[in-house]
């Protein structure tokens, strides 16, 4: 089975950017804690970031020609007013799951808002890094 992982804005920092929110782990360490995990599940994982919005709508539409079983998507700021990112998520016929390191509804108003997580299976936040490995496990029982 083959997920792909997609980090949007400003993860690309993770480690120096607000660690008391995000937590102190690099997105190095934190992609191979994923990758650690997806060979305990026997997954094949595919893990790409980006800051560009355009670059994540096609990442996205790749998923339907690749043979993608689920996404992981951590859309970071886009999550809030991204339609593009969301539009390209309605389309896929597999199981995508938004996550989010920090608990988003204990932050500004601003951040409790997702266009995204409607047409998401699933939103697991808060759990720092463990908000990926979680999503994983759910994919696991979700892919058939």
């Amino acid at each position: 089975m083959k997920i792909l992982v997609i980090h949007g804005p400003n993860l690309n920092v993770l480690g120096k950017r607000n660690p008391s929110i995000y937590g102190g782990k690099s997105l190095g360490e934190i992609n191979k804690l994923i990758e650690k995990k997806a060979k305990e599940l026997g997954f094949e994982v595919e893990i790409f970031q980006s800051n560009f919005e355009g670059d994540i709508v096609e990442k996205i539409h790749s998923a339907i020609d690749l043979e993608y079983h689920g996404i992981i998507i951590n859309p970071a700021a886009f999550s809030h007013y991204s339609i593009a990112i969301r539009d390209a998520i309605e389309i896929l016929e597999i199981p995508v799951i938004e996550v989010h390191l920090s608990n988003v509804f204990a932050r500004e108003d601003f951040r409790s808002k997702s266009v995204i997580a409607p047409v998401c299976s699933g939103q697991i936040t808060g759990l720092g890094l463990n908000s990926y490995l979680v999503a994983m496990d759910a994919l696991k029982l979700m892919i058939k």
